[in-house]
């Protein structure tokens, strides 16, 4: 990856910064305080979740170790999410623009090459900025539901696609399952109208739809059954209910709509 092309991963990031800043900017004190649809999260949660993990990724660029227990759980909640509820919503913004823009600050400086290691893992410079991309794209997500924004995919979910595609066999790894040997073929239509693809043409298990639809399944955002997702083969049927871009323990995914569990 040349200089440049990592130059426009970083201006993707920025730009989904800026969709979540534009959402929290001038909310009022009850907004902070609704319940999103992330199970236990407030909007403010989610926000400070973002600028907490966008410090942490600011420490893994610049390798500065911080204690453990810094990010510890305590519950649903981190130190930080709990502090964050005793702030004015005008503070958690005002954190969460400064972490946003200090992350970029250091990524401007991270050479192509670079693997910055993110929960002790090395990650390639590009896999690491999607990362963050899917990160505050997803939670974006139920910030924007939460303030009563409406979303507006971008052709910047190329970044949440490929994740989704590449962490197949973790996701069966993750839930015990052993990875199908066939190959998948994922055929995406963005929301500029171009075609995305990833895999072999002719392989049997195939997923075909709209990059919208296919990224919030693999960020576990919607439920594969209230999608126009189509999916050939059993093992790429299988994958959409268990499919988890992000790291960690299984998640729980959200419900089927009509559902309450």
């Amino acid at each position: 990856m040349t200089r440049e092309e990592l130059a426009s991963v970083i201006d993707d990031l920025a730009a989904e910064q800026a969709v979540v800043l534009g959402a929290i900017s001038g909310l009022d004190a009850d907004t902070w305080d609704r319940p999103t649809a992330a199970e236990g999260w407030t909007l403010r949660d989610c926000v400070a979740h973002l600028a907490e993990t966008d410090e942490s990724a600011t420490d893994a660029v610049l390798r500065i170790e911080r204690p453990r227990n810094a990010r510890e759980r305590q519950g649903v909640l981190t130190p930080g999410q709990i502090a964050a509820r005793r702030k004015a919503g005008s503070e958690v913004a005002a954190w969460y623009e400064d972490a946003t823009q200090r992350l970029i600050e250091a990524l401007r400086r991270l050479a192509p090459d670079a693997r910055p290691a993110w929960l002790g893992r090395p990650m390639g410079a590009s896999s690491f900025i999607s990362a963050r991309i899917m990160e505050h794209w997803s939670h974006g997500l139920d910030i924007l539901e939460a303030a009563g924004v409406e979303a507006v995919d971008s052709d910047r979910l190329r970044h949440v696609a490929h994740l989704g595609y590449i962490t197949r066999d973790f996701a069966f790894r993750n839930r015990g399952l052993t990875p199908p040997e066939e190959p998948f073929y994922l055929e995406l239509t963005a929301p500029s109208g171009e075609t995305w693809t990833w895999g072999p043409a002719e392989a049997q298990q195939r997923i075909i739809g709209s990059a919208g639809d296919f990224c919030r399944v693999v960020t576990q955002r919607i439920h594969p059954a209230d999608t126009q997702l189509e999916a050939t083969g059993e093992d790429a049927r299988e994958f959409l209910t268990i499919a988890q871009a992000f790291a960690g323990p299984p998640g729980q995914g959200r419900p089927r709509k009509g559902t309450s569990d």
